[in-house]
């Protein structure tokens, strides 16, 4: 990416607002001083070495990090742990046990409370479970399933006896599940007989049933009864169990299997460029170190917070900050099986008031919606139990930010914007509250322990300005490999720049050191020899007071090599035409200069998303450049592909 100045990536966010820590949060926050950053970076090593300290190991390492075979790195070499007594067993010695752990509501309105004894239980009984249907340590096992309590005891009794989970999110098609259990070789599969999405039935089970069928590994099926008899499915006798029955059997004990350091943890899949999902593969000493210490500090955890994290156990997400994070540090997390305007556009907000929250984390997509939605909805609820707010999963614009804050944060909670990706397996950039003054847009600087930087093509460090986000040292919670195919883990993230790890994000950094994250490089454009962000150029958009959401994407042009295209999501109330148009044309060209300005805009009812809420602006190019469409199987409705394409060529006709 390169670096020019002018009114293009310089001109990002020209971004002056600076909100100061507050100072009553700063007094007992976790981080508050700047020894710690500078103890970090003198010796990283002893920093992370440190943090496992705090964590229970039952044998200790003999070498904190092996770098003898790039980019192979081991952490904690020869250290002995189980991830789920770090979670589960330490708190029952002490007034923990009976704190709760897990707090459920699902989306019909049905409530669970499990306490850390609880949760301990169900996980013991359903790691007896496994092994009584011969899953052995090293087996894989997925999970195929909706945010329901019986995910979170499945997780942690796979880990618990050493089986790696591989969770595939419960909106996928069959095809994506079958891929993803052939890749893994699992030889079991659990699911729900079906899960509530805005009062309907997900059919979980049937979808489950057809990618057994093209899945020879597999040779049990267990089944958790979500729905009962309206869910209408088959039971394979000799292959489908019942949760329920093979609990009512389990015994109560299973000791924690005692795991390598460097022994997998887990498998999660993500999308690759090339549209084939990569397998991304997780350890277990260096990634409990530092999701417990990021889930420590960067939410100031205490223990009388109540955590919401909104995402989904199914995105990497889930796994860091729903449950191995927050349960290492003793928390109390919440879980939300439905939809977020659903039975009402206050459902969020209900659930804060009801349960008192004090911590939520969500993602910039929801936020937008939010936003869109109207402010009187989260007005509607009492949310003064909040203390801390962030977000994750992608750029937030300043006027989210600044939306968030105002509207959810009343003013006086920090937020903290984090970068970090399934590959990394936990945050690496963000304010630490009580500690960083925040830019609205900007996740501010790295974690401590974690060396990035921003370099050019060429692979030199960039002080001040845009280019490629790169890693320049090993962290604890990073992917091991993809697994099955470690030429391709190589290939993908080491060999752009010899020995660094390239995150495919572009990002600039600013004169006090801010990081600004971009958003993929394949999100960036080339106009007439500028470089442009497609967030640069949403921002801008967003930032007029007609406009909910847009996407932007680099259309070939013959002269310019690339030309501007925006997809446009209105406010409700507001009429497209092209008065409107001309005026969000003339508003991208005044906040970023006349490179900026879009030759076409499309209004539209929705954007092409991925299951997890990210816009798949790949297609949206395939849209536009009448290509092909690349691989849909992330959507979470096909259809609106459909419908730009229609809208598009008419336009173009």
């Amino acid at each position: 990416m390169a670096t020019e100045s002018g009114n293009t990536i310089e001109a990002l966010l020209e971004e002056q607002r600076v909100f100061p820590s507050p100072e009553e949060f700063a007094k007992n926050a976790h981080v508050n001083a700047d020894d710690i950053f500078a103890q970090a970076a003198a010796d990283p090593e002893a920093f992370w070495a440190s943090v496992a300290e705090e964590l229970h190991w039952f044998k200790k390492w003999d070498q904190v990090l092996d770098e003898s075979d790039p980019p192979f790195f081991k952490w904690f070499v020869g250290g002995k742990l189980n991830i789920t007594h770090n979670c589960l067993d330490r708190h029952l010695t002490s007034w923990r046990r009976n704190k709760a752990a897990i707090i459920w509501e699902g989306e019909p309105g049905d409530q669970v409370v499990l306490t850390y004894y609880d949760l301990w239980r169900e996980v013991s009984k359903f790691a007896n479970a496994l092994k009584g249907l011969g899953v052995k340590k090293g087996d894989r096992v997925t999970l195929y399933m909706g945010m329901v309590p019986e995910l979170a005891i499945a997780m942690l009794a796979c880990a618990r006896i050493g089986a790696p989970h591989s969770i595939v999110f419960g909106g996928f098609s069959a095809e994506a599940l079958a891929d993803r259990i052939n890749d893994a070789q699992g030889n079991v599969l659990v699911t729900c007989d079906g899960g509530w999405r805005r009062g309907g039935i997900v059919p979980l089970k049937q979808m489950a049933d057809e990618a057994v069928e093209r899945c020879p590994t597999i040779e049990s099926v267990v089944v958790v009864k979500r729905i009962g008899d309206e869910a209408s499915i088959e039971m394979q006798e000799g292959r489908d169990h019942w949760w329920h029955e093979l609990m009512e059997s389990a015994g109560l004990r299973c000791e924690p299997e005692e795991m390598d350091a460097e022994d997998m943890l887990y498998i999660l899949y993500t999308s690759g460029t090339t549209g084939k999902p990569k397998g991304i593969v997780h350890t277990t000493g260096g990634y409990s170190t530092q999701t417990y210490l990021t889930t420590k500090w960067v939410f100031d955890m205490k223990d009388d917070d109540v955590y919401w994290c909104t995402a989904d156990i199914g995105w990497v997400t889930g796994h860091s900050y729903i449950i191995y994070g927050p349960l290492q540090n003793g928390a109390t997390t919440v879980m939300y099986e439905g939809a977020p305007d659903f039975p009402g556009r206050d459902r969020f907000w209900d659930i804060v008031e009801k349960y008192g929250i004090t911590i939520l984390y969500t993602a910039p997509t929801a936020i937008r919606a939010f936003m869109r939605w109207g402010d009187e909805y989260p007005a509607m609820h009492d949310m003064s139990s909040l203390r801390l707010l962030g977000s994750v999963g992608e750029p937030i614009n300043p006027e989210a930010w600044i939306w968030y804050h105002t509207n959810i944060g009343g003013e006086r909670c920090p937020i903290v914007d984090t970068w970090w990706q399934t590959e990394t397996g936990a945050i690496l950039i963000t304010p630490l509250p009580g500690y960083t003054a925040t830019k609205p847009g900007s996740a501010t600087k790295t974690f401590p322990g974690i060396s990035a930087a921003i370099f050019d093509e060429a692979g030199n460090v960039v002080p001040e300005g845009g280019g490629y986000l790169v890693l320049q040292r090993p962290w604890p919670s990073m992917l091991r490999t993809i697994y099955g195919d470690p030429e391709r883990f190589k290939e993908q993230y080491w060999s752009r720049y010899p020995g660094v790890y390239f995150t495919g994000d572009g990002a600039k950094i600013d004169a006090d050191g801010y990081f600004w994250v971009l958003g993929r490089v394949d999100d960036v454009m080339n106009v007439a020899g500028h470089r442009l962000s497609t967030m640069e150029i949403e921002s801008a958009l967003v930032d007029h007071q007609s406009v909910a959401e847009a996407a932007v994407i680099g259309k070939t042009h013959e002269l310019k090599g690339q030309a501007v295209s925006a997809f446009v999501l209105l406010k409700e109330g507001i009429d497209p035409g092209d008065t409107l148009l001309d005026e969000l044309k003339k508003h991208v060209a005044q906040k970023i200069g006349p490179i900026a300005r879009p030759d076409d805009i499309f209004f539209t009812a929705d954007l092409p998303k991925t299951r997890s809420g990210k816009i798949m602006r790949r297609l949206l190019r395939d849209v536009a450049e009448g290509r092909a469409l690349g691989d849909t199987t992330t959507l979470l409705d096909a259809n609106v592909v459909d419908n730009l394409r229609g809208q598009y060529e008419d336009s173009e006709g």
